[in-house]
């Protein structure tokens, strides 16, 4: 089949990029740290920008204890990448993973 093309919605990559992160050992939430009203100021957690049919994501997490922050932050961005290229068939800019926070 020739022509076939398959248009994906900026919620659903922030969505599936959110479901990649929790999929990851040691990530307690996918959220900006602080208080509701702080994060609110901030921004959301999961943003995403598509340049010249790259996707490029940026992901704010939330570390458990005890863990090593270099292994949550490279297992998110493995996941996402994983998903924005096999699940989503989309091509990846970048993906930035910023731990935010430790702990519940």
């Amino acid at each position: 089949m020739t022509g076939l093309h398959l248009t994906v919605s900026r919620d659903v990559i922030v969505e599936m990029t959110r479901m990649a992160a929790y999929e990851v050992p040691g990530v307690v939430r996918v959220a900006r740290r602080g208080p509701a009203w702080r994060a609110f100021l901030a921004g959301p957690a999961v943003g995403v920008r598509v340049r010249d049919g790259r996707v490029q994501v940026r992901v704010h997490v939330v570390a458990r204890p005890a863990q090593s922050l270099i292994a949550v932050a490279s297992g998110v961005r493995g996941a996402v990448a994983a998903t924005m290229e096999r699940l989503l068939g989309l091509e990846l800019g970048s993906v930035t993973v910023v731990v935010d926070a430790v702990g519940g």
